[in-house]
């Protein structure tokens, strides 16, 4: 073996080249199979349960409830202003 021999290794600015090259590769796959939607990268949530459409309300006391909307069977009116006077109890 001679000490004159070098070994050649690749420049600094050629892997990084291949590095960036093999990213921007990575990259455009990724955004095509986002674009596509393809469904065995990303698992899918299924809705098994309808979530319960609910109504906030305030109570007399000031608290605010919830109601199932199913519930409710009165009609949807304007309240008067001489009615939202009377159900503050002074």
């Amino acid at each position: 073996m001679d000490n004159n021999e070098k070994t050649t290794l690749p420049a600094d600015g050629e892997t990084r080249r291949k590095l960036v090259l093999g990213l921007g590769i990575l990259s455009v796959f990724a955004t095509i199979a986002a674009a596509i939607d393809v469904p065995f990268l990303f698992k899918k949530i299924s809705k098994s349960a309808p979530k319960k459409q609910t109504v906030k309300m305030l109570t007399e006391q000031g608290k605010l409830i919830e109601i199932d909307a199913s519930l409710m069977t009165a009609r949807k009116k304007k309240v008067t202003n001489a009615e939202l006077q009377n159900w503050i109890k002074k």
